[in-house]
Order: structure tokens, then sequence, then C-alpha cells
């Protein structure tokens, strides 16, 4: 199948866009690149450093220098139940890299951090920037040139972007990103829900909506909805990072375990003369429009529209919101996994998955099949499904033509939607973006008048004392990167939901975000420029009209453009948020973060 021309025309607008840096970018990798392995270059000293722990055999090998050092960079801890599973997995690596006549060294840990927990806290405003906390000390992990390859172990929302950065700055290493796989289903997302809501209402006890929380997160491995770190597993399965069909295995399953052997062998042989394929290669643009690609098919989490802006910056790609929207209009939503719709990651999977998935947009050249991959050839490798044979061998078989649950994942023939889910919104209050995938037809235009808020717990309060009652436009202002960290406002979800259940029309603008578990509501998130950069949000008022029309793609408040000209930006007092929490830490991330739509990073 030919190319989608839109699929092509994108590709190579942003290819034109990125020549010059994407060139830089890849003149400085490839002059990395050297023969044989690196730690041969280092002094005695600096060598014996290097494998002074290691055991005999490790020394032995890592002596010689013949053979490659492979790095480790985890992420595990034992507070996410997604990193949990990782445990085990270093010595369970060195030991598949020894029989595969090669070494490997945990190079270091990166932090980790589980949105779950810090939701709605004042630890949720280090959210964001921990990414490129990540991406740094990825690279510090990698800075001793012991190594000629990495497997970075990493599943959730900041974690896996940050990884992928970090590893894209030592890009002339291969590396190959090695998942752990999601929990089990517990209560159904549509249950917990319902109880969050009755919550919110009073209508449910804390003991019931704890019940209900320990229900649906019970085990070690990923939260099986449909969020951020869902959307990461998707992604560095179809931008080749991961191995084919390995992205929704089950943790601590014999699968899952020659999943991650097979993950090792194939990044020892990566890192070998004659066969090197650095992570920055496999990282152009074609990856890059088939991860976008893979999120609107998916309906995946607008955080990407933040972290891949970051991520294809890192290699030298200049990836645009106007690309995400481009896209959006050509690929269709083949995927329904709450917030989208009733379904979890593991009925997704056992649908047919992501080999499905890709197999549907190959088919009607939505992909650049052409796409290097780490598995060793291109992406049409990636529509089959990993089994383990009579002999316990690992096997990959093409993946079926026919969906297992057609109320999941369809075929490209009867899409849930034609379009993607993902919109951009222009108009006088800036730029934003909302997911629509899962938000009512009816609820897609809604004009109502604004009401100002300046912190998320305010709407709660406003709710509680019976002020929301009505039509209306929720306005959140100052929770942008250089007010407060952008943190996530899932927390808003229970209480909007409820007012729309009410027959209300209500919706939400803010220059905060929200996260992949958005759902329902129309959210226009991510507004830029920020309120405390003075953007237009700031001269938002209470009771001015406010238009958003998700069907054009417009954010407008309806305010005479004179009179909204003249006003003044309000100006937050931010010393509220000076309350410890390690804040003061990332205040030079603050000061440096760029825009949302470029990423809203530092770097």
């Amino acid at each position: 199948m030919s190319l989608h021309p839109v699929v092509a025309e994108v590709t190579e607008r942003l290819r034109e866009r990125s020549r010059d840096s994407r060139a830089a970018y890849l003149e400085r990798i490839n002059n990395a690149v050297i023969d044989g392995p690196h730690r041969a270059r280092l002094s005695c000293g600096n060598l014996a450093h290097g494998f002074a722990a290691c055991n005999t055999h490790d020394k032995a090998a890592l002596r010689e220098g013949h053979t490659p050092n492979l790095a480790i960079v985890t992420a595990y801890n034992d507070m996410l139940s997604a990193h949990q599973p990782y445990e085990r997995y270093p010595e369970f690596i060195r030991e598949v890299a020894r029989q595969a006549g090669v070494t490997a060294q945990v190079a270091g840990g990166v932090p980790a951090m589980c949105d779950g927990v810090t939701q709605g806290r004042a630890g949720m405003e280090l959210s964001l920037f921990s990414r490129d906390l990540i991406a740094m000390t990825t690279a510090v992990a990698l800075s001793h040139d012991m190594f000629d390859g990495a497997l970075y172990l990493g599943i959730c929302d900041k974690i896996v972007p940050g990884l992928l950065i970090g590893a894209l700055s030592f890009g002339h290493l291969p590396g190959v990103f090695v998942p752990s796989g999601p929990m089990p289903s517990g209560i159904s997302n549509e249950q917990k829900s319902k109880v969050r809501q009755a919550y919110t209402e009073g209508k449910a006890s804390r003991d019931e909506l704890l019940e209900a929380e320990a229900a649906s997160y019970h085990s070690p491995g990923t939260c099986t909805f449909y969020g951020t770190a869902n959307s990461n597993q998707m992604l560095m399965e179809i931008m080749g990072l991961h191995l084919p069909g390995s992205s929704f295995v089950a943790p601590d399953t014999l699968l899952r375990d020659a999943l991650t052997a097979e993950a090792v062998r194939r990044c020892a042989a990566l890192g070998k003369a004659g066969e090197h394929v650095p992570i920055g290669h496999i990282v152009d643009e074609r990856a890059i429009v088939n991860g976008v690609i893979g999120l609107h098919a998916t309906g995946g989490s607008t955080n990407h529209l933040l972290h891949l802006v970051a991520i294809a910056q890192a290699a030298g790609i200049a990836l645009r919101w106007e690309d995400f929207d481009a896209l959006s209009s050509v690929v269709p939503l083949l995927a329904r996994v709450y917030p989208n719709g009733y379904a979890d990651v593991n009925h997704f999977h056992e649908a047919g998955g992501m080999g499905f998935l890709i197999d549907q947009l190959l088919s009607a050249g939505l992909l650049h099949g052409d796409a290097r991959t780490i598995a060793g050839g291109d992406l049409s490798g990636y529509a089959t499904v990993p089994q383990l044979d009579d002999v316990g061998q690992l096997v990959w078989k093409p993946v079926s033509k026919e969906s297992g649950n057609r109320g999941v994942l369809r075929s490209i023939s009867e899409p849930f939607r034609t379009d993607g889910g993902l919109r951009m919104l222009n108009g006088n209050l800036g730029r934003s973006v909302i997911k629509v995938s899962s938000v009512p037809e009816d609820r897609q235009v809604i004009e109502a008048p604004a009401v100002v808020f300046h912190d998320q717990d305010d709407i709660k309060h406003a709710f509680d004392r019976g002020e929301l009652n009505r039509d209306f436009v929720a306005v959140v202002r100052f929770q942008g990167p250089r007010a407060i960290g952008m943190p996530e406002l899932h927390k808003l979800t229970p209480t909007l939901a409820v007012l729309q259940d009410r027959g209300h029309r209500i919706a939400l603008v803010t220059d905060g975000r929200m996260s992949g578990a958005s759902g329902r509501v129309p959210a226009a998130i991510h507004v830029t420029p920020e309120a405390d950069d003075g953007g237009p949000i700031a001269k938002v008022r209470d009771g001015d009209i406010i238009r958003l029309d998700a069907v054009k793609g417009t954010l407008d408040v309806l305010v005479d453009a004179a009179e909204f000209a003249a006003r003044t930006p309000a100006v937050e007092d931010l010393s509220r948020h000076q309350h410890g929490m390690g804040r003061e830490l990332f205040g030079i991330f603050r000061r440096n973060a760029v825009t949302a739509d470029l990423g809203a990073g530092v770097f």
C-alpha cells in the first residue's frame, strides 16, 4: 500500500523544517560512533573503576574489552505498581547477557514519581519537570564511556519520555526500551468513576471510595486505563523501540520473561560491529510521524502533545502542533479504551492489540512501513503476535485480520471515528488542544459565561457551596509551566462530570494540563501563551462569554476586541505555592521553560 498523501506531505514538511537541526544532530552522533567497545579507549584507572565491583566472569570480559557492555538505566521503585516488576530485572538481564556473550551493568537509576499518588497534591507541581530531570539523569548514567548499548526500564507518564530524551542525547548508542506490562483487570474503570462521582456529591463514604480505588489499583503492573503510561507503551512499540507485541504482556509471566530476554539479545546484536544501529537513527522523521498517528488511532494521552514535541526536538526534529492537527484529519480512531470506552488495555491486547492496530494502519498507507526498528527489520514485522511454542521458544505469528472484540478494536473499514479525536483550537485566547474522542457530540460546542479560578481546589469549594449549578466555562489559569510547573488537573474531572450529568453545559479552559485520563467534559488545555506570561487567558473576567468550538477548532472570548485588548492582564501572587515539597529546587526549570506548544521543557 502506498503512503497516504497527507502522511507523506506532513513527513516531507517535517523533514524540510528540520533539515538543518536534524543534520547537525546526525553529524554529532555519527562523530561519536567508534569501532569496537567504547571502554577500550579508557585509561587503565578509568576501566578498573568501571569493573571493580563485577563478578569474576564479567570482570574478565570487561577487562578484555572485545564485546559490548550494555547499560541498564532503570526507573525501578516499588511505590509505582508499574515499576515494581523491574526489581528483579537487573540480575535477569545480566544473566541473559552472559549467555549472549556480552555483559550488562546498572548504569544508573532515574527518579520515577507516580502521578496517581500526586494528583491534586503539591507534589504534582514537580511532575512535568521530572521528565527533564529524568533525561538529565539518564545522560549522567550513560556518561562513563563504559557502554555500547542501553536497555531502558520505564513505563509511566514522564518517565519514558524522559528516558528517551536522555537516550537521544547519547543517540550514537543502540537502545531498546523494555516494558513490564499491565496489572490484571480489576473493577471496571466505569464502576470506579461512578464511585468517584458519588463521593463528590456526598453519596459515598471515604471507605467506599478507597475500596473502589483499591479494587482498581490492586497489584504489580501498569494501571489498566489508557492514560499516559499506556500511551507511552503504544508509542514505543509503534516507533520501533519495543519488540513487536511486547507492550501489554502481563508482568511476571513466562512470555514476559522471554520477551525481556530477547530484548537483551537484540540490544547486544545492535551494539556489535556490522549491525550497529544507533537509537538516534531509528528515531527519525518517520518514527515521529508514526508515533503521532498511533496517538490519534488509539485516542491517546494529550500529554504527548508536549512529550512528542520534546522527544522530536532531542533528535533534531521540529515537530509542531500543526502536524498533529493535519494528521488527525485523516487518521481514524480504531480503539476505544477507557476513558474513551468501557474497556481497559488488557481487553485491547486480547482483541488483537498493537499487532492488529499496526496491521490495519499499514494496510491503509497510514504508517511509514519502512521505518527502522530495534527488531532488525521494518515496521511490517510488528503486525505480529508473540507466543511461546510447544518447547517454550519465543516465536511471532501473523496477527489475525479480524478484531477479537469490535467494541474495543476495529478494522480500518469500520472505525469508531473517521478522525483521530485530538484537535487544535485557535482564537483570541491563544492556542490550545482538546481531546474529543470521548466527548459527546452534543458537547463539542459550548458557549457559556466564564467563571475564573486560580486554583483547582476552588472549583470544588464553589461546587460544595452550590454556586455551579448552571452553564459555565471554568477558566483555571496560572497553571502553566512558568507559573507552577503545569500540574495535571485531573482532580477536576469528577466535579465537572457531575455538573455535566445534571444537564449543564460545562467546559474547562486552562493553561495547565489534564491527563491521559481526561474524559467526557470538553477541556481546552495547554492554553498558550500562559497567564503568567501575560497571555490573553489572563484578561478573562467572570461573566465573559466564552465559545469553545471543537468542530471548527476555535476558542474565543466574545468580548469587543478593542475592550479586550485594553484590559490589563491579571497578576497572580504565586508565593502561596512556596510550600516546600522540593518546589524551590525546580525554580530554574520554571524560569527557563518554553511554551506548551514547544514541549514545555527546559531544553
